[in-house]
């Protein structure tokens, strides 16, 4: 439905997209993963016409958005990182103003607030104002405001940001709600890895502008069929220590965790017996040793050689 050719961004003398190739398949839900500073909001300016590319096209449906932007604004909700809502308004008067800016028919009006209300729950705080409400409520109802023209796509840009737990387990529910029951297509960015595995077909990571590596969940994680993921958790450790065990011959990656250490090493039947040598000699005990099932993030920190929040 929405296909992204080889995306180029520039300011002045900064390249801050760099040949993006994206697509969106109708009911699909897509993640668009990476860092902060990825080009991630870049990149989805461009696709949604908020913003002009330096080079490369948008289309949908074989079309150019680009040259006609009007046919994917009647198509396309979007939710902006930051918060876009009238703090002086009240809930209901916020998404009235919105659904006549998508140009809602005004005898269907007043049923699609009140249906986009109940999918936020908040239907009961409609006449609150805003300034009175909680994060993650302003949240819910800036996603609320990019619905109520009922798109075919939703685009939203890191939408629980700073936000409790409660709220972002409620955003992600509806989330999956509307790409599931309501085949709602949706291209979902984030630099939460953990959100990204819980909504989306598939995945495209992001790092300094290009996309590294694209595919579904299981194609990501085929990157590191080759190797083994484990916890190891020590008695002590030193810089020493870490350095050392990133010299052994099999080991790609280390990580220091609030668990201990991750270790993304390449399958070897010595690696086990190697590093209790290695911590032996550096007067340290391994207390605990585990091996771990790949994540994203184990793809990620492999692929780039740092942590997605790094």
């Amino acid at each position: 439905m929405i296909e992204a050719i080889q995306l180029n961004k520039k300011f002045k003398e900064k390249i801050v997209v760099k040949d993006v190739d994206l697509y969106l398949d109708k009911g699909e839900s897509v993640g668009l993963l990476g860092p902060n500073g990825a080009g991630k909001s870049t990149t989805i300016s461009m696709i949604s016409s908020l913003l002009k590319p330096t080079s490369g096209d948008v289309k949908l449906n074989g079309k150019s958005v680009v040259k006609t932007p009007a046919d994917i604004r009647k198509v396309l909700g979007v939710v902006p990182q930051e918060i876009a809502l009238y703090q002086e308004l009240t809930a209901y008067e916020n998404l009235k103003f919105f659904g006549r800016i998508y140009n809602v028919p005004k005898d269907q009006l007043e049923s699609r607030i009140q249906r986009t209300l109940e999918l936020v729950g908040l239907k009961e705080r409609q006449k609150d104002l805003i300034k009175t409400f909680s994060g993650g409520m302003k949240r819910r109802i800036n996603i609320a405001s990019a619905m109520l023209h009922e798109p075919e796509i939703l685009i939203l840009d890191e939408p629980t940001v700073g936000i409790d737990p409660q709220s972002r387990n409620y955003i992600l529910e509806m989330i999956r709600q509307l790409n599931q029951q309501d085949h709602t297509s949706v291209l979902y960015t984030s630099h939460y890895m953990e959100e990204v595995e819980q909504l989306c077909d598939r995945v495209y990571i992001m790092d300094h502008g290009k996309v590294i590596a694209s595919g579904s969940q299981p194609e990501l994680l085929s990157i590191l069929s080759n190797e083994d993921t484990m916890m190891v958790q020590l008695n002590q450790t030193s810089n020493e220590l870490i350095t050392a065990i990133l010299k052994m011959d099999v080991v790609r990656n280390i990580e220091e965790t609030s668990d201990g250490l991750k270790i993304i090493a390449k399958k070897s039947s010595n690696i086990i017996s190697d590093l209790v040598k290695l911590v032996d000699q550096h007067n340290s005990k391994i207390i605990n040793f585990q091996m771990e099932n790949p994540r994203l993030e184990d793809v990620f920190l492999h692929l780039t050689g740092r942590t997605l929040r790094d």
